[in-house]
């Protein structure tokens, strides 16, 4: 019984393996004769080598001369409030659009008593001086000389206080063109 029984599976299996896609197969077997899976190497690995810091003599950013962050709570925090109210009735000048980060000092002009400065905003040229504002967070100029131009500037810091701080335009030399 159990010899007939293992006979007649076997018998079921061989009917379920037809050769219907026996054409396909063949095909797909000449197709894929010549190919042969290929990896490319590992990139070489480079090591890793120090840049040493060579900035010691240049300019530091940080210096307490270049910004001066007024202290919130000080002595004259109605004065600065009634200056904020000033500034945002007047009309703007052209210089006040651009940020001051993007605002190069290029050299100076003297006419008569009077020194102004010449600054590249954008594309163009523009003369400054003292009393005209510059940048976006109301700096009016304070003082020019052949180096720099001072600034006054009225912050919000991060108590939400507006405060007084002053820093500096440097003189950019560019290069002829």
């Amino acid at each position: 019984m159990r010899t007939i029984l293992m006979i007649g599976c076997a018998m079921l299996a061989a009917g379920c393996g037809s050769d219907q896609h026996g054409d396909l197969r063949q095909e797909l077997n000449a197709l894929t004769k010549d190919l042969r899976g290929r990896v490319d190497p590992l990139p070489q690995v480079t090591p890793y080598e120090p840049v040493p810091y060579k900035a010691e003599g240049q300019v530091d950013p940080f210096r307490a001369s270049r910004i001066d962050v007024g202290q919130p709570g000080s002595a004259g925090g109605a004065a600065k409030n009634a200056r904020l109210e000033v500034e945002q009735a007047r009309p703007k000048e052209p210089l006040e659009a651009f940020p001051l980060e993007s605002i190069k000092m290029v050299g100076t002009l003297t006419q008569g008593p009077e020194t102004f400065a010449i600054v590249r905003a954008g594309p163009n040229l523009f003369r400054v001086k003292k009393g005209n504002y510059v940048g976006q967070n109301f700096g009016v100029v304070t003082n020019i000389d052949e180096a720099q131009i001072g600034l006054k500037e009225l912050v919000q810091d991060s108590g939400g206080d507006w405060v007084e701080r002053t820093s500096a335009l440097q003189l950019v030399q560019e290069a002829q063109r």
